[in-house]
């Protein structure tokens, strides 16, 4: 009689951590998630000319990208 409860209570328990329990979720490095801004090696667009840059090259003015100082003059 006790060798039928204890299986069967542990085919109850190999049903849950098998099927019902939640595993863990994978979350994402850090480093990813904690700036939106683009990385320092990505290309952006010129707000102005619409040419891509690489984003240590550009310059930021009005949360806008330009390639150079002509451009911000312009856009």
């Amino acid at each position: 009689m006790i060798m039928k409860l204890l299986l069967v209570i542990g085919v109850i328990a190999l049903v849950y951590f098998l099927f019902i329990k939640k595993k863990p979720e994978v979350t994402q490095n850090k480093k990813n998630k904690s700036n939106d801004k683009p990385a320092s090696n990505d290309m952006v667009q010129c707000a102005s000319c619409g040419i891509y840059c690489e984003l240590d090259d550009t310059i930021l003015s009005n949360n806008k990208y330009y390639c150079s100082q002509e451009c911000v003059d312009k856009g």
